[in-house]
């Protein structure tokens, strides 16, 4: 697949790419797409939620009435569940969600995800470009100028950008990551892929290996 790169401006800049088939023409898999993205997810969970039960709640132990004769249901406790201020029953305790899985299957995902886009036609590969200071206007500007359309457009650098990355978190439809960062689960979510000229041939090589 052959595409022509940009300039900032929206403009044609002459020279033209090629997309890799073996990374953006396979034949997708969903199912490891489905699996690297549920793995992503659950990574992002801590599993701090936390709720006492009746064991840790500070109350006294006193038994709050006789056992019989009361008129109504026993109780040994002001710590039962059944009471303001007593233990929750089945709360959340902390755990792990984090699960493993195995590189040949995340590659398979990525390049599945890729390819989703190059059929597409929703990846747009931008000639290299810095920013001197954090601008968000400047960066929408160039979103709005290679018509990367408004919805969920995702930036893939080279290499980390303080300043282009600071130009994207007033943009909530923009994201902006570095090829190192790259993931499914990120790929999928965008409507619009748009590559720093260079990205390409990393994602080739690295897929390829």
């Amino acid at each position: 697949m052959e595409l022509a790169v940009l300039k900032i401006d929206g403009t044609q800049s002459g020279k033209k790419v090629t997309l890799e088939e073996n990374v953006f023409g396979i034949e997708p898999n969903d199912h490891a797409v489905y699996l690297d993205v549920v793995q992503y997810l659950a990574n992002q969970r801590h599993g701090n939620a936390k709720t006492k039960d009746r064991s840790e709640i500070a109350h006294s132990t006193k038994k709050l009435g006789r056992q019989k004769g009361g008129g109504g249901a026993r109780h040994g406790s002001l710590k039962a569940n059944i009471f303001v201020g007593g233990g929750r029953v089945f709360g959340p305790q902390p755990r792990f969600y984090h699960n493993k899985l195995n590189k040949k299957v995340k590659a398979l995902a990525r390049k599945s995800a890729l390819t989703y886009k190059a059929q597409e036609n929703a990846i747009i590969v931008l000639e290299p470009f810095t920013m001197d200071a954090p601008k968000t206007k400047e960066l929408l500007g160039i979103t709005n100028a290679i018509k990367a359309g408004d919805r969920k457009v995702l930036y893939v650098l080279p290499q980390n950008s303080t300043n282009i990355y600071l130009s994207s978190r007033n943009l909530p439809q923009v994201d902006v990551i570095s090829v190192d960062e790259i993931n499914t689960y990120a790929i999928m979510n965008a409507n619009t892929l748009v590559l720093v000229d260079g990205v390409q041939d990393i994602l080739a090589e690295r897929n390829m290996r």
